[in-house]
């Protein structure tokens, strides 16, 4: 994998005759396509934890994909699979019996420690799936979540995201949710009642800019729901995968929830979500469906990414030790390879200065800057990574 270069650089090896330049891409954004994102650069290519632009200018990608590129760009084993499968069936629909979806869905469970899964197209989808199995299984129809949460912008997922500015727009959203600030297990106990179908929690609040609870807190929401009857349903869409140093986020804690959802770095970049359930909760006949959840190219890159992740899997705390060693006037929030750095006003300037001299990085939630590199990023690139952030925030002062 290439090592980024000290200072950012063009490499022309990745120009291509008729390749769209930055500027014509966004002339033809700005015509035909919906303004919903904010964005200035252009990524053409992929290789490990590098990136280039469609200048040829290179970085050392700490946002990837936004925690999506578990396994880098475009691993050789997961391209391998992709092509492979592409040549046999590319589609047939759950009509029939999917080749690897059986499979897949053992490895899930297995890494899970639940009982049955079910496969969709991303996170948002399986928040919205767990919604649906909550309610169907409980009878119950309340839902709690929490102050900064995020689970996704469709109907159902928006219903119990917290931020105000994304989902208020949109009320009514046809779900009753109640938020109560994250830490808060006495406002919690007071907020769940016996009509509470579940409690959706993330056990890292990773768009709010990577806010890592007491391993108390998780433990407790299981308690209470317990004490409630209700389902404890973690939303391990970026925690999960390897992405904390285990499989899930949760697994840093004794609490074992009763639905668990998965998308992110589930396979590498290609388009999947999951959600799975302990034993006695399950989708009936007709009860849920997808056309292409759980497809063929899906659940090939989706195995392929499990088989590169259990071989990284036990070097990602010390990967993220690193960062946060290198890091540590700053007082980063880490675990493994997720890490937020408390900015305020000044992390749009800092994230535009890092990608400056060659590293991607992100602003989430309050000012924070976000690293969630590939889980495969070398030493080295590492010690570049905290090179450059360090002198991005001493530029700004801290």
């Amino acid at each position: 994998m290439p090592e980024a270069p000290e200072h950012n650089q063009k490499d022309t090896a990745y120009y291509v005759i008729g390749m769209e330049t930055t500027s014509q891409m966004k002339a033809l954004d700005e015509r035909y396509y919906m303004p919903a994102f904010s964005r200035e650069m252009a990524i053409v290519k992929g290789e490990g934890s590098t990136v280039w632009d469609a200048e040829g200018n290179q970085y050392i990608d700490c946002v990837a994909g936004i925690a999506v590129c578990s396994t880098g760009h475009c691993h050789p084993a997961v391209v391998k699979a992709i092509c492979e499968q592409a040549k046999t069936l590319i589609h047939c629909s759950n009509l029939y019996y999917i080749p690897g979806q059986g499979d897949l869905a053992r490895k899930i469970t297995e890494i899970t420690g639940l009982k049955k899964a079910f496969f969709n197209n991303s996170g948002a989808e399986a928040t919205d799936g767990a919604l649906k199995l909550a309610r169907v299984r409980t009878g119950k129809k309340k839902f709690v979540s929490f102050v900064h949460g995020f689970h996704g912008r469709t109907v159902g997922s928006l219903a119990v995201t917290h931020k105000p500015a994304i989902r208020e727009p949109f009320e009514p959203l046809g779900l009753r949710c109640s938020f109560v600030e994250y830490g808060d297990l006495d406002g919690l106990r007071n907020a769940v009642d016996r009509e509470t179908a579940g409690v959706l929690v993330e056990p890292i609040q990773g768009e709010a800019g990577v806010i890592i609870p007491p391993d108390s807190f998780i433990e407790g929401i299981r308690e209470i729901c317990d004490e409630k009857d209700a389902l404890m349903i973690a939303d391990e869409v970026q925690t999960g995968m390897g992405r904390t140093g285990k499989w899930l986020g949760v697994q840093h804690t004794k609490a074992v929830p009763d639905i668990v959802t998965l998308a992110k770095g589930i396979a590498s970049g290609f388009p999947m979500g999951a959600l799975v359930a302990r034993e006695g909760l399950e989708f009936k006949k007709s009860e849920h469906g997808s056309t292409f959840a759980g497809g063929p190219l899906a659940c090939a890159a989706a195995r392929a990414t499990i088989g590169v992740i259990e071989g990284v899997l036990p070097q990602v705390r010390a990967k993220g030790d690193r960062i946060g060693t290198g890091l540590a006037k700053y007082h980063p929030r880490v675990r493994g390879l997720m890490v937020g750095i408390s900015v305020g006003d000044k992390c749009g300037e800092v994230q535009k200065q890092c990608a400056k001299d060659g590293v991607l990085v992100n602003c989430a939630a309050d000012g924070n800057l976000r690293l969630v590199p590939p889980l495969v990023i070398s030493d080295a690139e590492i010690d570049r990574v905290v090179r450059v952030i360090d002198g991005a925030l001493g530029s700004v002062g801290l």
